[in-house]
């Protein structure tokens, strides 16, 4: 009789620590289902997230831009911290990296650290590592990079705004020119640069499925550029990306 999401939330309840009491006066759900729940229904991290995101269309975003310029890390308090990295250049993507993680854990706080030429926005939580399972050791090129069956449920229903994210972290829009017959040319094209193969597989097949062509360029020798430079692909990624700021 209870949905999934008021499974999650019950359960997330108690793994923030809260006692089974107070979780069943709280939901009204008896301790006898909240137990049956614990013990039967909790899925393995690698199947669903201990945590479901409350924004789906957000959670594409951010994923995107955590696959290109994000980490988790231990926390000293326990727990994990998001960090994802923004350039100084781009303040409108600092603010909507922000805005991101506010609508995936509303109940989580997220600060802005300046570095040197970047902020990290950052975010300390229990549940990051579950929510992006591609968290491991070593670097993401250096390790197999695969979405698990939730995740791409979520790209599939979502798929520019996780091609937004991608290209906010690791792509471009720039303004290419030619002189022909005298005349200058300007034309514009979009890059997504990234040295994981699995990523950048990513990144073409959600183009494909929202109609952009693309072409990989190689830089010494290896395709890390994924390149849209056709006229009708470029209007669909301004109309649907469009230039970070």
């Amino acid at each position: 009789m209870y949905d999934i999401a008021t499974r999650r939330h019950t359960l997330d309840l108690l793994a923030d620590g809260r006692s089974m009491n107070s979780v069943s006066k709280e939901t009204g759900i008896s301790r006898a289902a909240i137990r049956a729940w614990k013990s039967r229904l909790e899925p393995s991290p690698r199947l669903l997230p201990c945590s479901a995101p409350t924004d789906r269309a957000s959670y594409a975003y951010l994923l995107g831009l955590y696959l290109g310029d994000g980490c988790i890390s231990r926390h000293p308090r326990g727990g994990h911290q998001l960090r994802i990295a923004c350039a100084d250049a781009w303040p409108g993507l600092i603010e909507l990296c922000r805005a991101a993680i506010k609508a995936v854990r509303p109940d989580d706080k997220v600060h802005l650290l300046q570095r040197q030429g970047c902020v990290a926005v950052t975010s300390y939580g229990r549940h990051w590592t579950c929510m992006f399972p591609q968290h491991g050791p070593g670097r993401k090129h250096e390790r197999p990079i695969t979405l698990e069956s939730w995740q791409q449920e979520i790209v599939d229903a979502h798929p520019w705004e996780f091609v937004r994210g991608l290209i906010h972290s690791d792509g471009c829009r720039i303004t290419n020119w030619t002189v022909r017959n005298g005349k200058r040319y300007e034309y514009p094209r979009y890059f997504f640069t990234n040295r994981s193969d699995d990523i950048r597989q990513l990144c073409t097949d959600t183009l494909t499925k929202v109609g952009v062509e693309w072409t990989v360029l190689a830089r010494g020798g290896d395709p890390l550029n994924v390149s849209v430079a056709r006229k009708g692909s470029v209007a669909l990624m301004d109309a649907y990306v469009g230039p970070k700021y």
